[in-house]
Formats: structure tokens, sequence, C-alpha cells
């Protein structure tokens, strides 16, 4: 209750009615606010804002195009569009919204292992997603791509000792933020990048002004408040809590299937945080379920005809005997989904103790 009501806001409606700061050179971003991010990430020790630029977004949805569009600038017109990449399973935002915002300067190409071993590579511009933890399974994944044309654009908006360990501080050069996975405030819309290189930073600062004219002064305000709640007591608090609901429901989610063998979870290991100064067990915000029988193609089927809703291995990019299962709903939908899936996995055991006729 004490922090529902220091987190709460209040704009009067006279309150930020121009689209510039004026205390702040007339820029669209709130200092304090981006002063108070470069200490957040101080505190939790997830990465590495020294000497580098902060740029907010609405959500990191807006950023991950203003990063494609920035690092394509320098695409050749006489040339093909910049490949853009991502390892599969991946988030399918980075396709879709590829697509939807596609211009002759870049074009989504699909898994970025396939260019690992090509030729072109070596001679073309690539752009590659990295989403660590990753979305649909929780790995921390690194770039498959290296050398001087491939460019990594670092999505961590899953960063957070809730979600996984911190074993260090990140360092890339372009690393995506939102508020939503850091407080669950998803509708908010705000999300920031910190960006290594100035000429990357100054175009997606373009990007962003010539798409909305920064974000919203009301979401600044908010995110404002909310940061400042989570470095009240360390961010122990809501790190910790999220952490032990998370862990306790994968552990719970793990127990129930790993009697099964028609369903097998992604394979998380124990790893040391920094945040916490401890090993910690897994607590990812997704199960990546998969179907392990022959017959079972269509996972997603499977589960739905025991009212089971996830989301399809396809639209991550995987196959279909893959679905994705979220951990992030209320405690109910939570109890009700472990409840359906023993009830599938009881299901194996009488198939396998009927008597033969």
């Amino acid at each position: 209750m004490q922090n529902a009501e220091s987190s709460a806001v209040l704009v009067a409606g006279w309150h930020r009615m121009g689209y510039r700061y004026i205390n702040n050179n007339q820029s669209l971003m709130s200092k304090e606010l981006e002063n108070q991010i470069r200490k957040l990430h101080g505190m939790v020790g997830n990465a590495v804002t020294s000497g580098k630029y902060i740029l907010f977004g609405a959500g990191s949805t807006q950023l991950l195009n203003a990063a494609v569009h920035a690092l394509s600038l320098h695409h050749n017109a006489s040339s093909p569009p910049t490949p853009v990449l991502a390892s599969i399973p991946f988030y399918t935002l980075y396709k879709q919204q590829t697509d939807v915002f596609g211009s002759s300067n870049f074009k989504f190409e699909g898994d970025a292992s396939l260019w690992m071993n090509n030729s072109d590579s070596n001679n073309t511009n690539l752009i590659e997603f990295v989403t660590s933890p990753n979305n649909p399974d929780g790995k921390l994944n690194k770039a498959v791509l290296q050398g001087p044309n491939a460019k990594a654009i670092y999505d961590r908006v899953y960063y957070w000792p809730h979600f996984t360990a911190i074993p260090a501080s990140a360092d890339e050069d372009i690393m995506l933020f939102s508020i939503s996975k850091l407080t669950g405030h998803a509708g908010a819309r705000f999300g920031w990048a910190v960006i290594k290189d100035e000429t990357i930073y100054q175009r997606m600062t373009m990007y962003i002004g010539v798409n909305t004219m920064g974000v919203p002064r009301e979401a600044q305000l908010r995110a404002l408040k909310l940061i400042n709640v989570v470095l009240q007591g360390r961010g122990r608090e809501i790190f910790e809590f999220g952490y032990k609901t998370l862990s306790n429901r994968w552990e719970n989610l793990s127990q129930t299937l790993s009697v099964s063998t028609r369903f097998s979870l992604q394979k998380i290991g124990d790893q040391y945080c920094r945040f916490f100064h401890k090993v910690r067990k897994p607590s990812p915000a997704y199960a990546w379920l998969r179907c392990e029988r022959e017959e079972d193609k269509d996972c997603y089927a499977v589960l739905k005809a025991a009212n089971i809703i996830g989301r399809r291995g396809g639209v991550f990019g995987a196959e279909d005997r893959y679905v994705r299962l979220s951990l992030l709903r209320s405690q109910d939908d939570f109890d009700l989904l472990l409840h359906r899936l023993n009830q599938l996995v009881l299901e194996e055991d009488k198939i396998k103790t009927m008597p033969i006729m």
C-alpha cells in the first residue's frame, strides 16, 4: 500500500503542455528521468551507462525500428537491402515490425545462424537482433554474427533480477530496456535505449523526433515515479518478490512435467547473480514447452484441447511442436495452468496402465 501511494501520479492540466523541456536545452526528454535510469542500472549492475547516450521511446517497440533505421542508413541504394536477422526462436515483433516499416534500406531475412557460413556475409552489412534473456526460452543469448559488417541490437528488456541472474553488466553498443518488464506497467509505453556511438544516437533521435516528437510527458513522469519507487530500498522489494514468485512457479511447473514423456521444457541452470550476491535458481518469464510425441506436431492444438492457451512455436520462427506459456499471469491463472497440465500428465499414466485387449 505504501508503494501504491508513493508511485501515484496526479497531473495538473497545465503541466508540460509544450513539446520540449525548457530547462533541459529544449530536449524532448526529462533529464531527471535520464539520471534516475543511469542510477538504476548502476544499482542493479545489469548495464554499463557511463560514457553512453540514453534515448527514450514509446516502449522498446519504437526503439527497435529506430535502431534498424539508424544502422541501415549507410546502405548503398544500388545494393540489396541490409539483411535484418535473429536467431530462432525469436520475438515475433522483429519480423512484423521490420516488414511493416520496410524500406529499400533493410529487409527481414530470418535466422541469423544461416548467415554464419555465408560467403556473402563477409561483404554485406548485417543487422542482428539479440534478445538476452530470450523471448521465448529465457536463454542469455549472444550475437552469432561477428566481424566489422555485423551490427547487433541487444534487446535487454528481461535483463532484470526477477527474470534472470545478472552475471555481469551488459556493455553492448545498443541495448534496449522498458518499464513494462521492469515494473509491469506495459500500458505506460515507455522504454529506453543505451547507445555507445554518437552518430547512431543522433540517427535514432531523429527517427523518434520525426515519428512521434518524443515520448509523452505523462509517460515520462509516470516512469520517473515508478523508477524512484524501485530505487527505494535499492530495489530489494520488487526484485525479491518477483524472483520468489517466478522461481516458485518454474519449480512447480518443472516438477509437474518432470514425470512426463509427452512434454518437455527448456533447460535453464542455476547461475551466480551479482545483484543477489548468490547462486540463484531459474525464474524465466515464459515456459518454452515442446510436444515430444511424433504425432503431436501441432502442440498448440494439443494444449488447446485441454483448455490451455499459449503461443504457437511458428510465431517465433520455430516448429509448431513448441508452444510458449506465460508465467507472468495472476496466481489464479498460473494455478489453473498447472492443474490442467497435471491432468494431461496423469492421462499419460492412464494410457500406460491400460490393459492390452
